[in-house]
């Protein structure tokens, strides 16, 4: 049995730290703990923390397959409708929602480009 006992935080690097850390409050509702020159730790209903980290131009928090990006980050959201419509009401780039076996789901991406999952 693994010694670890939990994922404690996300790390998701941002172009501007100032910009994301007000979309991360205004549009997504997530709690600022702390936050300096480098980085910005938030507070979900539930561990684990999302930090995001000033990173260079390209840097993104998401990875490829066949030259497609993936995400890296899923949040769940009971009122995933609702919540879907409040990002288009915010202009947030959002793709469709996808549903599969009564699970739906989808993709949106924050001032980075981040590519994120919202899922129910």
């Amino acid at each position: 049995m693994s010694l670890i006992g939990e994922i404690h935080y996300f790390r998701i690097p941002v172009l501007s730290l100032e910009e994301s850390v007000r979309w991360y409050t205004e549009c997504l509702g997530f709690h600022l703990r702390r936050q300096n020159e480098q980085l910005a730790v938030f507070e979900l209903k539930e561990e684990p923390l999302l930090v995001l980290l000033k990173a260079d131009t390209n840097s993104r928090g998401h990875f490829l397959i066949d030259g497609k990006p993936e995400f890296s980050v899923g949040f769940t959201c009971p009122e995933i409708h609702k919540f879907r419509q409040q990002l288009m009401d915010q202009n947030v780039e959002v793709d469709e929602m996808n549903e599969e076996d009564g699970h739906f789901y989808f993709h949106f991406y924050d001032p980075s480009k981040n590519k994120l999952q919202i899922h129910w």
